[in-house]
């Protein structure tokens, strides 16, 4: 199912020259992550080129050290550090960061958040506390807690130092291959991702959304006209699962997301192991949702166009892969 963005109501905000300077703020942090330009039949897509942003190897495993640095490196750190709630991601990056930084942090974990991840939280240092089903419930201990010892309070998806450090993503994309794809996918949970890429592309490029069907925040906010809360679940809930679309992102998706489309679990699944049987690339299925979209013909981008597609992801246990 697919429905095409709402007009805007405001007038856009030009977050090009936050996110430059993001870039150069957190260059020693994150890793400049390769973009792997396929022509479309290699990979059985009827387009000119598939441009694949390898994000699932930057550090820490996903796009989140990008805004997670940005954030630590543009506030000043209290001696309380910092504290997070996530789904695992958002809390492997700000664990990330607060160890190369040198400051404690604290994570709070929603129940659905995989063996995996807090696995990789606890290697980190982190404080993990597991606390409600879902990601919303982690979140109000996180913000009680936060009220108790005066830590940062770091927010997975929206605050503008997050987005605009995952802007620096569609940067390097645009300064890697010299020029913009005519076509930009982008998997969606509380929509820091897709905030940032789009406030960059700004309407150079069409940006699209992709979401499981079982976590539908933006799909759902655009068909209501306002943000709404959402039952989630499904193969992506731990990273995709937040239950109704940021503020931030709700703001900018008006302005420069051109349409949004709801996938399947059955097809994320099928696409991640094709990934890693085709590609040899090994990603959640948040990073999936990019090329199921293509594969399914849920996206059908004309011929000669250059498709970009975010590999947003790695934290997941890679056993079940086959």
């Amino acid at each position: 199912m697919s429905l095409p963005c709402p007009s805007p109501l405001t007038p856009a905000v030009d977050w090009r020259p936050a996110i430059r300077d993001a870039a150069a703020r957190i260059a020693g942090d994150v890793r400049r992550t390769p973009l792997w330009r396929l022509p479309g039949r290699a990979l059985g897509i009827d387009v000119a080129e598939v441009w694949l942003k390898l994000e699932q190897l930057q550090l820490s495993g996903s796009f989140k050290a990008r805004g997670m640095f940005n954030r630590m490196r543009s506030l000043p750190l209290p001696a309380a550090g910092v504290v997070v709630a996530s789904g695992g991601n958002a809390g492997i990056a700000v664990a990330t960061a607060a160890r190369a930084l040198g400051v404690p942090c604290e994570v709070f974990l929603p129940e659905v958040a995989t063996p995996a991840k807090r696995a990789a939280l606890a290697a980190l240092g982190a404080t993990v506390t597991v606390q409600g089903a879902v990601y919303v419930e982690a979140l109000a201990a996180c913000v009680a807690r936060q009220r108790q010892t005066g830590a940062l309070l770091m927010h997975a998806y929206d605050q503008d130092e997050v987005v605009i450090g995952a802007g620096t993503l569609a940067a390097e994309i645009e300064a890697d291959a010299g020029a913009l794809p005519e076509r930009l996918l982008v998997s969606v949970g509380g929509g820091g991702l897709i905030a940032g890429i789009a406030a960059w592309c700004a309407g150079r490029c069409r940006v699209e959304a992709l979401e499981p069907e079982r976590a539908p925040t933006l799909h759902a906010a655009w068909g209501a006209g306002k943000p709404v809360d959402v039952t989630v679940g499904g193969v992506a809930a731990d990273s995709l699962g937040a239950q109704r679309i940021g503020a931030i992102a709700w703001s900018v998706c008006r302005q420069h997301v051109a349409a949004c489309h709801l996938l399947p679990d059955e097809a994320i699944r099928t696409a991640q192991q094709r990934i890693w049987r085709e590609l040899r690339l090994a990603v959640e299925p948040a990073a999936a949702l990019g090329l199921a979209a293509l594969w399914t013909g849920a996206v059908r981008p004309a011929p000669a166009e250059r498709v970009a597609v975010v590999l947003c992801g790695a934290n997941f246990d890679p056993t079940g892969l086959a």
